[in-house]
């Protein structure tokens, strides 16, 4: 391979099939591209179907001659529900099916340095603990990308010493009580606050090695990319460089990544831009445009997230029980699989029309960005957490697994921008929360959230912003990587 091969190093980016990591890597893929990157994007054969059929993504990639989608089997039927409850099922899908072909591509496939277009760089889901190796028995240079919170990142490399100690597994009775064994956080978290991996009394579950296995292989390789800041998570960061000294923190992405493409005049601000694997229903924005300022509660539980029927009472009378106005986003799927098939009762259902606005799906960030918003309820998944951040919009967080339980403490402890609602859903509860947020303390509430919208928006500023910086160090870094490879070659 000679020099001029890697003029424009071609990457490969490979993201979780899930909405979140998806979403993410797919904005970090168009600011490569717009270095003028070769960039390919390996998605399952499930997310890239659903992309295809609610977004707009293959009109929006053509504008990049270097852009290539390449698509594999994910291992599961095509009527898996792929919600948060299944989440190993998805993990041994990708290590049984996927991992293999992975291997072939970069290998001897068509993406490997014997082809006519090798990948000259990888950026791989912080998850993929086997892609390290493999890239590294190909030749070719890998850094991750942990789409998830930093701060509960954190908690996962703190997990072998959280063995050791004895403070994991732990039980129902010690819920309440701080932890010790993650450096930086023992004055804020407690054994509920810990990932809901955490919680299990077999450190042999599957979930819990896969865990282990990743915190072991991202220091092997090149480096880390957080969708984070310093003026976010600093402490954290500090926390996390004395494992992974090589970190790029480049968020809030999605403010990066609006920033950046304006800046090119590759878009206005009024493109959507949305990487969503549902369709987007607009007609809540003119719904939003007859509401008063601050005066809307915006309600969604995630793309992942599964709730019982009980729980959606409980969320339906507390937030009628508010009076406020309320924008619901109730992704099919998300009531146990059975959503279409349950029927709320008629006086709550009459009470919910009333006041609400109730779709199956929004482009959530035009949502959040919109005046009318207060108050999100949300499930406090990191992409959600953010996009609140940017608009400095107040959170009720009812957090539901992985790193959710870690980012609701921390919007209430830490950023003070929200409530945690953690292990809690009843209606007293709920509307005695919203009112806190929207009454009774909000000029507080308010003036937090404006606090923490000023810093993230700080981060992404053409100049002097730190995500920027981290951003053109990752693309500068990518070339002398990828040019290394030649040189070897």
């Amino acid at each position: 391979m000679a020099k001029n091969d890697v003029q424009f190093p071609h990457v490969l980016i490979f993201p979780l099939p899930l909405q979140g990591p998806v979403n993410c890597m797919l904005k970090l893929a168009e600011l490569l591209a717009i270095n003028e990157f070769h960039v390919t994007f390996l998605n399952t054969e499930y997310i890239q179907d659903r992309l295809l059929k609610h977004t707009h993504v293959q009109s929006r990639f053509d504008h990049y001659p270097g852009f290539n989608f390449e698509t594999v089997p994910d291992g599961l039927p095509e009527d898996h529900p792929r919600t948060g409850d299944k989440f190993i099922e998805i993990a041994n899908g990708m290590e049984e099916v996927v991992k293999p072909l992975f291997e072939e591509m970069l290998t001897n496939g068509k993406l490997s340095l014997k082809s006519s277009k090798p990948v000259t760089f990888v950026i791989a889901d912080g998850f993929y603990s086997f892609a390290n190796d493999i890239a590294k028995g190909a030749g070719i240079p890998l850094v991750y990308f942990d789409t998830i919170s930093p701060c509960s990142l954190w908690t996962f490399f703190c997990l072998p010493r959280l063995i050791e100690s004895g403070e994991v597994p732990f039980k129902e009775d010690e819920y309440d009580r701080k932890v010790k064994g993650v450096p930086g956080s023992e004055n804020c978290l407690r054994y509920r606050d810990l990932p809901s991996f955490f919680g299990t009394s077999d450190l042999n579950e599957r979930i819990i090695q896969l865990i282990l296995q990743e915190v072991k292989e991202i220091p092997r390789s090149e480096g880390l990319i957080l969708n984070t800041s310093e003026h976010i998570e600093g402490p954290i960061l500090s926390q996390l460089s004395t494992i992974c000294p090589n970190n790029y923190p480049i968020g809030p992405l999605h403010a990066l990544h609006e920033s950046i493409l304006l800046s090119a005049q590759k878009a206005s601000p009024q493109v959507n831009s949305s990487n969503s694997l549902w369709e987007d229903d607009i007609s809540c924005m003119t719904w939003l445009d007859g509401q008063p300022p601050k005066s809307v509660i915006y309600v969604s539980i995630g793309s992942l997230a599964v709730m019982t029927s009980d729980q959606l009472m409980e969320l339906c009378h507390g937030i009628v029980n508010s009076g406020k106005r309320f924008l619901w986003s109730q992704r099919p799927g998300s009531l146990g699989g059975q959503y279409d098939n349950y029927t709320i009762p008629e006086e709550l259902s009459d009470a919910m029309k009333e006041r609400g606005c109730i779709l199956s799906w929004v482009y959530q960030v035009e949502v959040l960005a919109h005046p009318a918003i207060g108050l999100f309820l949300t499930h406090s998944g990191w992409n959600s957490t953010l996009e609140s951040f940017v608009e400095g919009v107040p959170m009720i967080c009812w957090p539901y697994f992985a790193d959710q339980q870690v980012n609701s403490r921390f919007v209430q402890e830490v950023w003070r921008v929200g409530i945690d609602l953690k292990d809690k859903c009843d209606r007293v509860t709920i509307e005695k929360a919203v009112r806190e947020v929207m009454e009774d303390k909000k000029d507080e509430f308010e003036k937090s959230a404006s606090r923490m919208a000023k810093l993230a928006r700080q981060s992404v500023v053409d100049r002097g912003g730190s995500s920027h910086y981290n951003f053109n160090r990752l693309v500068e870094d990518i070339r002398v990587m990828s040019l290394r490879i030649s040189a070897h070659d």
